[in-house]
Formats: C-alpha cells, structure tokens, sequence
C-alpha cells in the first residue's frame, strides 16, 4: 500500500499523470485570466492553455507571463 492506499505506486502515478499537471492548468488559467494583455494577447492565450492545457500551460509561463503589461 502507497500513499492513497492503492497498490503498485498508482497513487505516486495519479498525482505525477493528474494532480499536478491539473494543478500547472489551473494557476496558468487563473494568472492568464487576471493579468492584462495588449490587444488579443489574452483570448490566445486563454485558448491555448485550454486546448492544450499542459503544454500550453508550460508556455504560457516561459513565453506568455513576459507579454503582460507591467
């Protein structure tokens, strides 16, 4: 028995697979979605965090955070 209790290392699994590329998803939205952006920077953004949510959320915080308006 793990860390939920399930055999094998599936609870390790589950939070490395889900809980926390869920989690890179959620705080890349809810950044995305507070900061101001110039022109249509931000529905891109939004969009690409959505439709691609851990690659898009790894992009926005290399390449997007720097677009804000400061």
């Amino acid at each position: 028995m793990d860390l939920i209790g399930m055999p094998g290392g599936m609870g390790m699994m589950i939070v490395f697979f889900v809980l926390i590329p869920f989690t890179l998803w959620v705080i890349a939205l809810v950044d995305c979605l507070k900061g101001d952006f110039s022109g249509d920077n931000k529905i891109i953004w939004v969009l690409v965090i959505i439709f691609l949510p851990v690659l898009g959320s790894i992009l926005y915080f290399l390449v997007g955070r720097n677009q804000k308006i400061a």
